[in-house]
């Protein structure tokens, strides 16, 4: 009797650890399958299939020279404001700083004094051709781009110039200081184009009294590297 009731005690414990250890089997089941659900929920939010969208900005061509010419308006003090033309040439010694040299011409149109006068001549038609050359020094401030359209860009760039030269007006010459500012964008690899503001400073004594006179220039261009 004490046998059997030994026997039956054996068979359920053995039916216990057994029924402990499959349910152990099975949680770790689980547990294994969990983080590789996890694992694939990160993935679709670490991996997001984004669109990109090729863009073709020009490069600045080798060559450091560039030249080209400009059109534009040039108001002298004491006169009308009159078209400008002229031609340009760079060098560009480093991305940051570059020389330039320029040569204008403009002829001017009746003075303040000729129109109060009623008509008294202030310079005779020879005079009034007015001509300048400079050699300046220039710094790319901010260069960046700019965008035309969804996948083109221009490389360009926004700069400072000071210099100083001579001007041949009203039969005199006068040394000039030069100031400016422009912009410039880079249309094809060798091909640029520029918006410039520039004030020519010098000495009359036009209209019988020294002064300084601030001569104002904005014109547009375009220009090829080479």
């Amino acid at each position: 009797m004490d046998s059997r009731i030994l026997i039956l005690f054996l068979r359920g414990l053995l039916l216990g650890l057994f029924a402990v250890i499959m349910s152990g089997c099975a949680s770790g089941m689980k547990s294994g399958i969990a983080p590789e659900t996890a694992s694939a929920a990160d993935g679709a939010v670490i991996d997001p299939d984004v669109a990109r969208r090729d863009i073709d900005p020009p490069k600045i061509d080798t060559d450091d020279f560039e030249i080209g010419g400009y059109v534009g308006l040039m108001s002298v003090e004491d006169f009308e404001t009159n078209a400008v033309y002229g031609l340009r040439m760079d060098y560009h010694i480093t991305e940051k700083f570059f020389v330039e040299g320029n040569y204008g011409r403009t002829t001017v149109g009746e003075s303040s004094y000729e129109k109060l006068s009623g008509g008294a001549q202030l310079l005779p038609d020879d005079q009034r051709e007015l001509t300048y050359y400079d050699l300046s020094i220039g710094y790319n401030l901010l260069p960046g781009e700019a965008f035309v359209g969804r996948n083109r860009a221009f490389n360009g760039a926004l700069y400072v110039q000071a210099g100083a030269g001579n001007t041949d007006f009203a039969g005199d010459n006068h040394f000039t200081l030069m100031l400016g500012a422009g912009y410039r964008m880079l249309l094809w690899r060798a091909m640029t184009m520029h918006f410039d503001f520039r004030d020519h400073i010098w000495d009359s004594e036009l209209l019988g009294s020294s002064k300084t006179t601030h001569n104002i220039q904005l014109s547009f261009g375009l220009g090829f590297f080479f």
